[in-house]
């Protein structure tokens, strides 16, 4: 069922999420694993890519809070350039600014995918040295440097604080991605479905409490709160 319903969504997101104007768009990522941490694999599962870290790429739209790309994969160059190859087709064309975090291979992907297009800066933490009693919780940021990579983009907007905000919503709605629990995904597969169905029923069904609307009608992409029938109904 979680598998009928993530391919749904999957294809919900493809139709509903095209050309969307936007103006000012944060990608971070967020970190979870699939079966094992990666540090736990046994040596013959080293280069078993559906054992171990998995990553989740989100791009969202500041002021309509849309979804409107996500990606699945390892912390690296590839799957970052297929994560800003789907924002690219998600967007409408024309300019706008897009702000990361200092995650270095953004650069690469963001100059051949939307070249002068875009209005490039990151926004790049730097944290205390964690201790043994902080272990489950984040160190402090003793510095946060603000960098223009290309273009020329609003200093008072390069920021990626709505898109962490996002992140901790999943936390808190997909048991998946909980912290210390057992309900860790087994399947990568699995783990796929289940953000497909979220980030549709984020985008569509759920009202954002400050919007007081689904991020999909502040976008202007419906006019309607959808329901789950919505989501599973066979397109």
């Amino acid at each position: 069922m979680l598998k009928l319903a993530g391919e749904n969504c999957e294809k919900i997101m493809g139709r509903q999420v095209r050309n969307v104007l936007v103006q000012d768009v944060q990608c971070d990522e967020i970190w979870g694993f699939v079966q094992k941490k990666e540090s736990h694999k046994w040596p013959h599962e080293a280069h078993d890519n559906s054992v171990g870290d998995a990553y989740t790429f989100v791009a969202i739209e500041r002021h309509s809070k849309l979804v409107l790309n996500f990606a699945l994969g390892r912390r690296d160059q590839r799957t970052t350039d297929a994560f800003i190859e789907g924002l690219r087709d998600a967007v409408a064309p024309g300019d706008f600014q897009i702000s990361t975090d200092g995650f270095q291979p953004y650069v690469q992907a963001i100059d051949a995918t939307l070249g002068h297009r875009v209005d490039f800066a990151q926004i790049i933490k730097v944290y205390a040295a964690s201790s043994d009693e902080r272990r489950y919780s984040p160190a402090d940021v003793t510095q946060i440097i603000r960098k223009t990579i290309t273009g020329n983009p609003d200093p008072d907007k390069i920021c990626t604080s709505h898109v962490e905000r996002s992140n901790l919503t999943m936390r808190m709605q997909i048991r998946r991605l909980t912290r210390l629990t057992n309900a860790f995904s087994k399947k990568w597969e699995n783990l796929w479905s289940a953000l497909c169905l979220y980030f549709t029923w984020y985008n569509f069904v759920r009202i954002h409490q400050t919007l007081r609307v689904t991020p999909a009608m502040a976008a202007g992409i419906t006019d309607r709160v959808w329901d789950l029938e919505n989501l599973i109904s066979p397109l």
